[in-house]
Parts: C-alpha cells; sequence; structure tokens
C-alpha cells in the first residue's frame, strides 16, 4: 500500500523533474544565442539613454571595474534567453498543471497566460519609449561644466531591468482587478466607489516607481487610471453574477410551498 500510494507522488516528482530539465535547456539555447548579439541587445537596451545623452562629450558611459563589461553582456545574454525560452516555459509549465486542472479552469488558463504576457509587454514597451527618455534627460540634466554624467554599464542594466519589470507587472491590473471579480473577491460597485482611493495609490506609487520628475510621474499615473477603467469593464463582463444564485435558490424555495 504504501509503495502504491508514494508512486504517483514520485511520478509527479519526475515529470517536475523533466520539465524542468527541458526549461533550463531552453533558457540555455536562447542564452547561447543571445550571447553572440550580446553587444548588439545592450546597445538596444541602452538605445533610449544614448539619445537623451546626443553629442554632448560630458556624458558617456563607462565600467568601473575589470569584469564589469563582461558580467554585463552575461546578464543580458541570460535576460534574452528567458524572453526567447517563454513559449518553452509557458509550454511545459501549461503541461504539468493542466491535469490538475477542471474543465472549466483549462478554458481560462490559457487566455489568462497570454493577456498576461500581452500586458506585460505592454508596460515593458510603455517605459521603454515613452518613460525611459524623459526620465533620462531630467537626470542628465543635473550635469554641469564641472559635473558629468557618466553612468556604468552595471549600473544602467540594474536600473533598466527593475523598471522595465516594474512596469510590465503593473500593467497587469485589469488581468489581476478582473480575476479578482471573477472570484467574486471584487465587484463594479466596489471597483467604481473606490475609484478616487484608487487614484491616490496611483500617484502615489508613480511617484515612487518613476523618477523624481512630475511629467515622468503623470505619464506613469495616467495609464494606470486608464487600466483601472478597463479593469471595471472586465469585472462587469466576466465578474461573478449573482443573479444566477439568486434564481437557484428561489426554485427550491417554489417547490416546497406547493404541496
Amino acid at each position: 500500500m504504501s509503495t502504491e500510494e508514494k508512486s504517483p507522488f514520485t511520478e509527479h516528482l519526475g515529470e517536475l523533474r523533466d520539465r524542468l530539465v527541458r526549461s533550463f535547456i531552453a533558457v540555455g539555447i536562447g542564452f547561447l544565442v543571445a550571447y553572440f548579439f550580446k553587444e548588439k541587445l545592450f546597445d538596444i537596451l541602452v538605445a533610449p539613454l544614448v539619445t537623451a545623452m546626443g553629442d554632448n562629450e560630458n556624458t558617456r558611459m563607462i565600467f568601473t571595474g575589470l569584469p564589469e563589461a563582461f558580467f554585463t553582456y552575461l546578464k543580458v545574454s541570460l535576460l534574452a534567453g528567458i524572453v526567447a525560452a517563454t513559449p518553452v516555459l509557458f509550454y511545459e509549465f501549461w503541461m504539468f498543471v493542466s491535469p490538475g486542472l477542471y474543465r472549466t479552469e483549462k478554458k481560462y488558463f490559457l487566455p489568462i497566460v497570454f493577456l498576461s504576457v500581452f500586458f506585460f509587454a505592454i508596460g515593458s514597451s510603455f517605459g521603454y519609449f515613452i518613460v525611459f527618455p524623459y526620465g533620462f534627460k531630467f537626470f542628465l540634466g543635473f550635469a554641469t561644466d564641472t559635473i558629468y554624467a557618466m553612468p556604468s554599464m552595471k549600473e544602467y542594466l540594474s536600473f533598466a531591468s527593475k523598471m522595465l519589470l516594474a512596469f510590465g507587472f503593473v500593467f497587469e491590473l485589469p488581468l489581476v482587478l478582473t480575476f479578482m471579480a471573477r472570484m467574486g473577491l471584487v465587484n463594479v460597485q466596489f471597483l467604481k466607489k473606490n475609484r478616487k482611493y484608487a487614484i491616490l495609490i496611483f500617484f502615489i506609487g508613480a511617484a515612487v516607481i518613476t523618477p523624481p520628475d512630475v511629467v515622468t510621474q503623470i505619464m506613469m499615473a495616467l495609464p494606470l487610471m486608464v487600466l483601472y477603467e478597463i479593469s471595471i469593464l472586465g469585472a462587469k463582463i466576466f465578474g461573478k453574477k449573482k443573479t444566477v444564485e439568486t434564481d437557484d435558490e428561489a426554485t427550491p424555495k417554489k417547490e416546497t410551498t406547493s404541496p
């Protein structure tokens, strides 16, 4: 009996191990391919800063340690490899989780995964193409004839990756609130009633995440306000319906009073 009870668990662990190995192989292949284009990938990542620097001789990018450039290229290649391997990662995750889901849950899983990737890409693109240029111009504006702006490769990679991740996760707001509405945790009336508090939180969060510039803070808060309205629409369409429950509860009462 003990071996029969343990066999499904060991098979589950074996499946998890195999899928993790395939995921690591996919990331490794993506890393090796990306490493051949490491300079080009870093140039794409640093393009907003280079554009903000312009032709000013007092602004240039440096590396302060001997191995800093090498490890920065390695990190860029690793990030690019993970991004390139996301289809394989999502597939392996889906194949591992899907046997334990109900048929109704499987119906929503793939759209949720697709929409989460979509909103994350939109948020990261918004930060890269819109927020980065204005934020970098603000920071470089502190340079003078005696104070030079010389950002290092390591610091820029850390700053840019954190900002892109922050914008990507922030743009997941409609999906999170719609899912909460589907679970019955929030409803349309609750979201409309607390709209003013949400707007206040958006501006506070924008002041924390973005550079200390009023323009970039507004550029961060305004999309969040639009996403909040999209969340209300999503809650209205996909939210948990209470009318069906009241009808189901009303039918048995009529049957008990009829005899």
